[in-house]
């Protein structure tokens, strides 16, 4: 008889989907469209991606633009806005936020 604590659970990578929702930023434009790049506390610099684009419009707010990129292809981004991490889905707090979009 095996012992069932001895038995070690299964871990499966994370699954990110093929296509990302990239907030826009406010300096962004029809030209050269800038996706958001926030600094972190300890200053590294994070992309934001969002799984779904409901998950953008409430996270992010409701009249945030956006871009939609496929996942093999974050490196373009990364080459013409370096950033040293992604955080996905993160919730931009209400103070953070104008009229609908990330101030």
């Amino acid at each position: 008889m095996s012992d069932p604590m001895s038995e070690r659970p299964e871990i499966t990578p994370a699954s990110v989907p093929p296509v990302l929702y990239l907030p826009l930023s406010t300096r962004s434009t029809p030209g050269a469209q800038l996706v958001e790049i926030r600094e972190l506390r300890d200053g590294r610099k994070a992309l934001l991606a969002y799984t779904a684009l409901d998950r953008l419009l409430t996270l992010a707010g409701d009249r945030q633009p956006w871009v939609l990129m496929r996942t093999e292809d974050l490196s373009e981004v990364m080459r013409e806005q370096p950033y040293d991490v992604v955080v996905f889905d993160l919730r931009i707090p209400d103070a953070y936020r104008r009229d609908g979009v990330i101030a």
